[in-house]
């Protein structure tokens, strides 16, 4: 999820440049993002990583660079990423897939707006979100334990996975579900070019360790192949730890919760930049209103998006629900917004469904904020119509009134920007 979620690994990637989403043939404009108006590659980046470099180039900022856990730290520390949102990855993925194999592991982290992949041996690899173009993908050099740090530079190569099919040709964030062999490369796929919170879990998680008292049976995870002649194999179990020292990483664990916040995560920022990607282009960079041949379009991606934050399509948690990390719920909560009762968007339930109160905490990003005006306000809209407790549009009819009337007071009383009729 950054995923391979943030890289995926690169004997896929000209393969999925030639395919096209199903998802993205429902619009009729194509994004080019690197024409105008959108010019990704001459775009000044002002997502948080790129504050950060700013910082280490003026020497403003200084990383501890003993080792590469402490550095990974320093790093994580200055990017406010909490170290508990650690999952691990062992299919062939990202730039460095040659060294990333159930032997090798790769971890990745995350925040609201940053992703960051590290695999023993090899480099520190950071995707973050800037407000208006999408993922930016930067990579560092190789650390010299105790010289200075490594030289960090944006990469061009992540984008035939990540601004191909899976992504609808928007620089963004992937994961993937595949059966690894001890090389790493693949030998089955279970679910490609999708993301979000709407994938079945027992399609999710191959290739990746899972911890945690998930109460999934069958998954994916934790499994490898092994192949036994003439195009048959066996899946035979690799636990964290099994086929690697636990101390490679900052943690010994991958747990469910992680996974299941990053995989919200990851749909939620490519459906937003992909929507603000298309308005721009809609627009042909002017200034003034949509034209009005856009507006079908615009209803298309309103309607995405608002059963997308609405949670109206999420998959099923197990029978028995799960039980998340208790750490990475601290600090998932480190930047909590509630009312003045207490209610917040980043509330867990984990007993049917993954958040208490199913309005996506993703609207308080600058993602969303900075999105046009006047999608937000369609959305908010459709929004505003699925939470009526009576005569409410479909999309809001999986909501009992209770958490309805929630929604809205929580929304009304945290949310930046909310259009004044919902008050």
């Amino acid at each position: 999820m950054m995923v391979s979620s943030c890289f995926r690994f690169l004997t896929l990637c000209v393969l999925a440049t030639q395919l096209v989403a199903v998802a993205a043939e429902t619009f009729k404009t194509q994004v080019e993002f690197r024409k105008e108006p959108h010019d990704y590659l001459n775009h000044a980046p002002k997502d948080r990583f790129a504050g950060i470099l700013k910082k280490i180039q003026e020497g403003i900022l200084q990383l501890d660079t003993r080792d590469d856990k402490t550095f990974l730290r320093s790093l994580m520390l200055a990017l406010d990423i909490p170290i508990s949102s650690q999952i691990l990855v062992f299919s062939a993925s990202s730039l460095q897939s040659e060294i990333i194999n159930p032997q090798n592991p790769r971890a990745l982290y995350f925040n609201e707006d940053t992703y960051l992949g590290f695999v023993p041996g090899g480099k520190v690899e950071v995707i973050s979100m800037d407000p208006t173009h999408a993922a930016m993908f930067y990579i560092f050099d190789r650390l010299q334990p105790g010289g200075p740090v490594p030289t960090i530079s944006r990469s061009q190569k992540c984008f035939n996975c990540h601004a191909g099919s899976a992504t609808r040709r928007v620089p963004g964030l992937i994961a993937e579900s595949l059966l690894p062999m001890a090389s790493g490369a693949s030998l089955e796929t279970y679910r490609r070019d999708e993301q979000g919170h709407q994938i079945p879990l027992e399609q999710r998680f191959g290739g990746w360790h899972l911890t945690g008292e998930h109460h999934l049976n069958p998954t994916h995870a934790n499994l490898m192949g092994v192949t036994i002649g003439a195009g048959r194999f066996d899946k035979v179990p690799t636990e964290p730890g099994q086929m690697w020292e636990l101390d490679r990483h900052l943690l010994p664990t991958s747990d469910i919760l992680p996974h299941l916040v990053h995989e919200h995560q990851l749909g939620f920022e490519n459906r937003v930049f992909h929507a603000a990607y298309l308005v721009r282009q809609l627009r042909g960079g002017e200034r003034g209103p949509l034209p009005s041949s856009a507006k079908p379009e615009l209803e298309k991606l309103a309607d995405e998006l608002a059963r997308y934050i609405l949670f109206t399509d999420e998959a099923k948690l197990p029978r028995n629900g799960i039980k998340g990390d208790e750490t990475f719920m601290r600090d998932f909560a480190r930047n909590r917004r509630a009312t003045r009762d207490g209610l917040s968007l980043k509330d867990f339930d984990l007993k049917t469904r993954l958040f208490k109160h199913r309005a996506s905490y993703m609207l308080y990003t600058e993602s969303w904020q900075k999105l046009p005006t006047e999608l937000k306000d369609r959305v908010y809209y459709k929004m505003a119509e699925a939470l009526r407790e009576q005569n409410a549009i479909t999309m809001g009819a999986h909501l009992p009134s209770s958490e309805k009337r929630a929604i809205r007071t929580i929304l009304k009383e945290t949310l930046p920007g909310l259009p004044t009729w919902w008050r």
